[in-house]
């Protein structure tokens, strides 16, 4: 993967739901961002690499990444087979010019495509210009039943992530397994009760693809806007900026709670500066000097057990 004088920061078009895929070309047009990360789920112009191509032509705006349709909400698109998903995933990623594919760690109920993930992200690999970086996920806690995203959060700060269960196998963190790339999601960090900049030494020289978002700890994956949570953002930030970093940064937060199309805009906007400010090389390096103290490398552990995972609002992103 080539080094960038300057990280790309895109945009998910995940950011923009209940809008649609349009507009988040719209968006990341009017707001500068450099391109954006292709969710592919229900809406049919998401399925369909033609129309995204049209977009691409019609905005200016490229396809930096493509994240397989993976979701709970989205088992169906493009058939039921996630091993075929995976692959058609690339192809389109391939057709597009994106160069990074995200996908999640297979769900327990899906054995045989469990047995077979890392021997097809490999393959997949081998075979195609497209990196795949596998992305670390969030157990459902069991204090989501005591309601309120407040309270979840401050239940985590006192007494730890507390009893969980993963849907992932063999682990929500894909480091456990060992993956050439990977994805750091810092809103799942945040649900996960897990140490974000551990899990980025974790990941090392494969840390490949970045979603910028934050969270307080809240039992429901949050996709905060990034410096809004508790989650180390412009560390992280900061720490790739001051790296041989070559892959991209992508928004992927929530804006929901917009009422307006300006709002969210706002939100977008602010996100973006939040990212342009943090992840400016000239600026870090400047202000860096000497070697950085050492970190505690051991990532917060989130017992697993046989289940399901009902995720978020937000949809496991």
């Amino acid at each position: 993967m080539p080094t960038a004088q300057g990280i790309r920061v895109g945009l998910s078009t995940a950011s923009v739901y209940p809008e649609n895929t349009e507009a988040a070309f719209r968006f990341a047009a009017d707001l500068g961002f450099d391109g954006v990360e292709l969710m592919v789920w229900a809406e049919p112009v998401s399925q369909d690499p033609t129309s995204v191509e049209r977009l691409v032509r019609e905005y200016g705006v490229p396809v930096l990444a493509v994240h397989v349709p993976c979701l709970l909400i989205s088992q169906r698109v493009w058939g039921s087979d996630p091993a075929a998903k995976l692959d058609r995933s690339v192809r389109v990623a391939e057709i597009l010019g994106a160069e990074t594919v995200v996908v999640h760690p297979p769900f327990r109920w899906q054995r045989r495509y469990a047995e077979g993930f890392s021997d097809q992200v490999a393959a997949l690999e081998a075979d195609s210009h497209v990196v795949l970086a596998v992305e670390n996920m969030y157990p459902m806690r069991a204090d989501v039943v005591f309601g309120g995203r407040d309270r979840g959060a401050e239940r985590l700060r006192r007494r730890g992530p507390g009893r969980a269960v993963s849907a992932y196998s063999p682990s929500l963190d894909p480091t456990d397994t060992g993956f050439a790339h990977y994805t750091l999601d810092l809103s799942h960090t945040a649900t996960a009760g897990a140490d974000a900049l551990a899990l980025a030494d974790r990941m090392g020289e494969g840390l490949a693809h970045l979603h910028l978002a934050d969270g307080r700890g809240s039992s429901l994956d949050e996709h905060l806007v990034p410096g809004t949570g508790t989650q180390p953002c412009a560390d992280v930030c900061r720490r790739l900026a001051a790296s041989d970093f070559g892959g991209h940064v992508v928004l992927e937060i929530s804006t929901q709670s917009a009422r307006t199309r300006a709002e969210r805009a706002g939100m977008l906007a602010r996100s973006l500066a939040f990212a342009r400010t943090h992840l400016d090389r000239s600026a870090t390096r400047a202000i860096t000097a000497g070697p950085e103290s050492p970190r505690h490398t051991d990532i917060a552990r989130v017992p697993a057990s046989e289940g399901s995972d009902s995720g978020g609002e937000h949809g496991d992103t």
